[in-house]
């Protein structure tokens, strides 16, 4: 296998998971939508259900907490692209500051993302 069809392969495996646990994230918000709803629209008593809610909640919790690890996954693996000689294939820090986050107060928001990316 060459290096190139290597990091095609592990780039689009890479942002599977990434879509699959956002995909995740929202069905779990739905869910916690709807078990709220129901239970104010069925009559049920206000703390009913709380304990699944709250585990619902760690889950969710659980789920951001993987989403950060696989951002740092996802920064490694650029940074070893670049190592090896290879393109990297992300867009680069300032390119994504510029296009997503023009309000200055989400870029400094984005600071210690990016400082962490460094380290």
């Amino acid at each position: 296998m060459t290096a190139s069809v290597a990091q095609q392969r592990v780039s689009r495996d890479l942002l599977e998971a990434e879509a699959a646990l956002d995909e995740a994230l929202l069905r779990q918000a739905q869910l916690l939508s709807t078990m709220v709803h129901v239970r104010r629209e069925t009559g049920f008593a206000p703390f009913t259900g709380q304990d699944a809610l709250m585990r619902l909640v760690r889950s969710q919790q659980a789920m951001v907490n993987a989403g950060g690890e696989l951002a740092r996954v996802h920064g490694r693996l650029s940074d070893i692209a670049v190592a090896i000689g290879g393109d990297d294939p992300c867009p680069s820090k300032q390119a994504v500051l510029d296009d997503t986050w023009a309000d200055s107060d989400l870029q400094a928001t984005a600071e210690p993302f990016t400082q962490s990316r460094a380290a």
